[in-house]
Order: C-alpha cells, then structure tokens, then sequence
C-alpha cells in the first residue's frame, strides 16, 4: 500500500467511457457523436448523487480533447482547456462575469475549450441569466457540461439550450460485481453476503459503495466477515430480521420484547430497523408469489431463505403486516418514546388473528347457520312458520277463532236489514283474504285482519271494541295520540317499528297524511314499507285511518362538531352492531 493512502473512491474513477457502470445510454451517444463528429455546444447531466455524472464529464472531456489516458481524472481540471467550476461556491453573478471573460480565448492547445459546471442548479437567477446569451450562441471552441441532482431548480429558459441526459441509479447486482473487482485488485477476501449488504446500505450510489468498502477495510482489515461488518456500518444483518417474524410467526411476545431489547442495546436505530423491516416483508410477499424472486436484492441462500418463511404467512397477513410497519416507520419520527411504541407494533404483529383462523371461523358460522335452517319445526325470522314448499298445500286455520255477528248502528241500519255500507278505505287497511296465504309481512303484522280460506268460506277474526269517532283537526291531536300509540307498536308490532317510531316526531297534518321526521332514511324506507300495519294500529286506537309520511332531517352540523372523532366512533359502534363485532374481531383503532 502506498505511503500516501488514497481512498478507493478517488484511486477507481473511471477514466473511459467502458469503465463507468450502469450508464450505457449516455456512454454509447456521446461515443457516437464524437464519432460522426456531432459534438453539441451544451449537455446536462441530471441524476441522483454518486451515479458517476461529473465523472462522465471528465470522460467527455478527455476524449473530445484527445488527453493521454496517464493523466489523471482529478488532474485535467490543472489543463488550460478544462475548466472545472463548483456552482454550490461559485454562484453569483460576479463569477459567471468571470466565466465569461475566459470562454473568449480559445484553446492553447487542443480543438475544445471545455467549462464542466457542477451542481449548476445553485446558480443564482441572476447568474444563470448572465450565463443565457453565451449558452445560446457559444463561441465554436466551448463546450458546457452541467452536472446536477435537482435538473427541477434549473431555468426552463436554460434546459432548453442543451441536451439532456438523465443517469440511473445503479443496481445492487452492479454495485456487488464492481466492488468484487476492485476487492480483488486489493486482495481483499469478503462473503457475498457482506458485499450484499453494502451494496444495499450504498442505495444505488457507488461512491457511497466503495467510501463504505474503506471503511469496512479499516475496520476489519483485508478478511472481512459478515458479522463485523454489522457491527462497523451499524446496520441490521438478515439474521434480525427472520427473528423478527419468527417471533410473529410463533406470536411468542417474550421473545419478541427480548430481541428488541438486545437490538436497542447493541445501538440498533428504531428508524433504520423499521425501514429494513417494510423491505423483509416486502420481500415476504414476493417470495409468496413464487415467480418473481429476481425482485428480491439478495443472495441465493437469503431468497432460499425468504421462500421457506413466507409459507408460514398468507398474502393478506403480509400486506397487513407491511401496513403496520410502514405507518409505524412514518409515525415513530415524531414520538417521544419510539422505544415504547416499536414495543407496541411488535405486540400487535404478534397478536394479529391471522386470516386463515378468520376464514374458519367465517366457515363455521355458515355451517351452523344453515344447520339451523334445516332443522324441521324452526321458524322463519318474523316469527311465522316457513312458507310451504308446494303451493297446492293448503293453510291451516287458526285453533281457536271468536266469531261474532257484526253491530250495527241503530240509527242506520237494523240487524236483518240491508247489509251495512262499507267504511271509506276500509278494504285496503283490513289486507284483504291474500295476507293469509302469503303470511305475514316482514317487518310486520296487523291484528284484527279478516282473512278467509277461499273464496266461498268467510272467517272473521275478532274486532277490537268500537271507539268513538274522532275528527282529526289539526297536528295537536296528533301529539296527543303519539305517545299512546307509540306503545301500542310497541306491544303489537316489531321492535325495529317500535324505535324508528319513538325517535319520529309529528309536524304537520294534511288531511289523513301525518308529515314526520327523523334523522335517517332507514327510517323513512322503514315507516313506508309498513304503513299497512301502522294504519291499522292507529286505526285500532283511534277509529280513523291515517298514513305517515316520512322526511329527513339530518342533525344540526355544530351539534355533530361539538363530539370529538373517537366519541363519534364510539356512538357508531353502539348504533351498529356489526360495526362493533369488527371492531372485536380485529381489534380495529380509530387513529386521528
């Protein structure tokens, strides 16, 4: 090694347009223009930090210029016909002025003046106005390369007048072979495993790959092994990881508290482990899928790895795992107890029913469900007897049934006289003979309905005793009624009529129609679908028929404001039933 260390970041910069990796589209154009000589007066290259773009400008360069190989990258910048100028420190409109005085005189030797601007996106407005002019109609000696990460700062105005090239980032794959090669030329001996995980930590940039090689270097010398390198970068090993959901898979929350106890002591950053862990899952859900394992960013054994553990797991509990942890990984930035609260995910994971239980469970409440139907002498819902499943049966009349003559009134009619005339509207709030065929409603019956067996034979089901005959007003006589009538519902009609009712309120009269309100259309669907029922039960109180009409009338907006989020969650809960079940079920958390 020489006396004078040189990092491997500055000792393996490429110096041809073959060495630079992963960056053929630009290699193979700019190698094509300087062929058909169709050199343009301005380039720009944009693209994310260590993909090699001012080093491509260096290449640029050199080839344009014809330099011997045996002068450095980092030395062309002491020819006169380079000029290299770092924007970030250069950026007033005083050192484009500068600039500009130099673009004049031509080349000392050589064919091109080439200007390499790094981080040009630093450039005042001013400057880079002061710069227009000259970019636009450059003397034909200069040569303009741009280089930057934020090509979005730079002036439209500016982007227009070159030509633009966007840099990738650089793959794992490419990163692991690159650092294979250069670890070989410094005889160093390193696992897959370890360049894997440099490789990863680097993020796409190979600067940062090879600064994190010398520093492994330092740290463990020229034998690098995989669980030092842990412990030099700081960084969460695989092995964490499957412990991680080994202890989610056998929901051993004793284990679990212990691993993130040992992580938090050997100085694990809660931050980076999360964001490792959304990848492990993430990686989990594809090793699930089985065909595309070339998405994982891993050696052989780990896919291997990663395909054994994700059997233990079902694709729906991995994207709810993968939902826990990345919303945990946005919100543990901003608490004051991450420690606690990555405790929190980690018993969650644990106890998180899994969804095959859920699917048994779900199966065996239909099976039971129809092993209840089937059972001969169960009833239907409404509490009637199952519809015969011939329709040529006949109905069974009721046991027992009070016949009586009908009264009359003496002033009308006398008893063997003229038959009585019929009430207004009478036939339709009686139901006619064809509800005792079809049964019931669903929601609900009227009492003292007369039905008959068939056309021939009349069955007269008893009458409630005559009331006086009320003339209906105005809407006061209405609420005087309700509360009354409210419980008759409630003794002779479904519970559900019965609350819709109660939380009902009367507003106007309009002949027989009552207008009221409530705050839902359940209601309102409800009320219209037994008016049938409700007539008559009205009927039954009162001696007149009447007909409701539904309106809703949502609640006052500042009233529903004055609740905060989770004591309206909680008064949805109690208003739905199944509502609350799920909340039991998967232990659900209103987050606001």
């Amino acid at each position: 090694m020489a006396q004078n260390y040189r990092a491997l970041t500055r000792t393996y910069r490429p110096q041809t347009f073959d060495d630079i990796v992963s960056q053929e589209h630009v290699s193979s154009t700019l190698k094509n223009a300087i062929k058909q000589n169709r050199i343009s007066h301005a380039y720009m290259f944009c693209g994310p930090r260590g993909v090699g773009k001012t080093t491509m400008a260096r290449v640029l360069a050199r080839a344009v210029n014809e330099i011997n190989e045996n002068v450095d990258g980092e030395s062309l910048n002491q020819t006169l016909n380079i000029v290299e100028m770092d924007a970030a420190s250069n950026r007033k409109i005083e050192d484009v002025r500068q600039l500009k005085d130099v673009i004049r005189v031509p080349p000392q030797n050589g064919k091109y003046k080439i200007f390499i601007i790094d981080e040009v996106h630093m450039l005042t407005k001013e400057a880079f106005n002061a710069l227009l002019k000259t970019l636009e109609e450059p003397p034909a000696h200069a040569i303009f390369i741009f280089a930057t990460t934020e090509p979005h700062k730079v002036l439209p105005t500016i982007l227009s007048r070159v030509q633009r090239f966007d840099f990738r980032r650089i793959s794992v794959e490419e990163i692991v072979n690159r650092l294979k090669s250069v670890c070989r030329k410094e005889q160093i001996t390193i696992d897959d495993e370890s360049l894997h995980i440099i490789a990863k930590k680097a993020d796409g940039a190979l600067r940062d790959a090879l600064g994190l090689m010398d520093q492994a270097i330092a740290f463990c010398g020229t034998d690098i092994r995989y669980s030092e390198l842990l412990q030099a970068l700081n960084v969460v090993g695989h092995d964490r990881l499957f412990e991680f959901t080994n202890s989610i898979e056998k929901k051993d929350a004793t284990a679990g508290l212990t691993l993130i106890d040992t992580l938090l002591k050997e100085g694990t950053d809660i931050q980076e482990f999360l964001v490792s862990m959304t990848e492990h899952i993430r990686n989990l859900y594809v090793a699930k899928q089985g065909t595309r394992m070339h998405m994982v960013e891993a050696t052989a054994d780990t896919k291997t790895r990663y395909t054994e553990t994700a059997k233990a797991f079902s694709e729906d509990d991995l994207m709810r795992m993968l939902h826990l942890v990345s919303e945990a990984q946005l919100k543990t930035k901003d608490v004051q107890q991450p420690r606690i609260h990555f405790e929190i995910l980690m018993l969650k994971l644990i106890h998180m029913s899994r969804s095959n239980e859920l699917n048994i469970l779900l199966k065996d409440l239909e099976q039971l469900k129809k092993k209840r139907i089937n059972q001969p002498g169960n009833t239907a819902p409404n509490g009637t007897s199952p519809p015969a499943k011939n329709g040529s049966e006949k109905v069974k009349k009721p046991d027992v049934m009070q016949v009586r003559e009908p009264e009359y009134n003496k002033d009308s009619d006398t008893k063997n006289g003229s038959p009585r005339p019929a009430e207004p509207d009478s036939e339709k709030s009686s139901g006619g003979s064809e509800e005792y065929f079809l049964g019931k409603p669903s929601l609900g019956y009227a009492e003292g309905i007369s039905s008959s067996k068939n056309t021939n034979e009349e069955v007269t089901v008893a009458e409630p005793e005559k009331k006086e005959q009320v003339v209906l007003k105005d809407i006061g006589q209405i609420e005087e009624y309700w509360k009354p009538f409210v419980n008759l519902v409630k003794e002779k009609a479904p519970q559900m009529i019965y609350f819709q009712l109660l939380r009902a309120q009367p507003k106007e009269l309009r002949g027989n129609e009552v207008l009221v309100t409530a705050d839902n259309e359940f209601a309102t669907n409800l009320i219209e679908e037994n008016q049938k029922l409700i007539s008559s039960l009205f009927k039954q109180l009162t001696g007149i028929h009447i007909r409701l009409k539904c309106l809703v009338v949502r609640p006052d907006k500042k009233q529903e404001g004055s609740l905060s989020p989770y004591e309206r969650f909680k008064e949805l809960q109690k208003k739905d039933p199944h509502l609350r079940s799920i909340v039991e079920l998967f232990g659900a958390e209103l987050e606001y």
